[in-house]
């Protein structure tokens, strides 16, 4: 046994390489992310970023598109917790707006730092990375949408696949 494990080692949810994730705080339902262990902070796609003072503190207003069926244009407002330096895949350096939100996934809801960017060439609107998942999840990259996808109202999910079909558990 490793010198960091304890005996009462807690169980950690599984999550597939992609899942469905809600960001009650900012009234986004569903958001399709690209679970990420390599990335450290989190990143939302925001079609739009603009920096206001409400009470004297820095907040940033935004807009995006999450992606989810039954979902357009959702306009969001949070304070700016911080501004960071962030290194991409590709190794660029840009200076990006953090905000703190709740984040639920698999019916776990944590606070998560969550920098806010325009990720319109990739694939999925959010990456959650490794800070956010830390201590509550554990990720198996042979799985995909594990906690299934949101209704056309949004909340509660329903299987991906149907349950008993062999491609419940595949990437698809």
């Amino acid at each position: 046994m490793s010198t960091r494990q304890s005996d009462s080692v807690t169980p950690r949810v599984v999550l597939g390489w992609r899942e469905w994730v809600a960001l009650p705080g900012l009234g986004i339902r569903a958001v399709r992310a690209k679970v990420d262990t390599g990335a450290r902070s989190s990143a939302l796609h925001v079609d739009v970023q603009w920096r206001f003072t409400e009470g004297g503190a820095p907040w940033v207003g935004f807009r995006l598109t999450p992606g989810a069926p039954g979902f357009g244009v959702i306009e969001c407002a949070a304070p700016l917790v911080d501004e960071r330096d962030v290194t991409d895949s590709g190794g660029h350096r840009t200076r990006r707006a953090f905000v703190r939100t709740p984040l639920a996934l698999a019916g776990i809801q944590r606070d998560a730092d969550i920098n806010l960017t325009d990720r319109r060439g990739m694939l999925f609107p959010m990456l959650l990375g490794r800070t956010a998942m830390a201590g509550a999840f554990t990720v198996d990259p042979a799985l995909s949408f594990v906690h299934g996808r949101p209704s056309q109202d949004g909340w509660p999910l329903i299987p991906e696949h149907a349950p008993g079909d062999p491609s419940w558990t595949q990437d698809t």
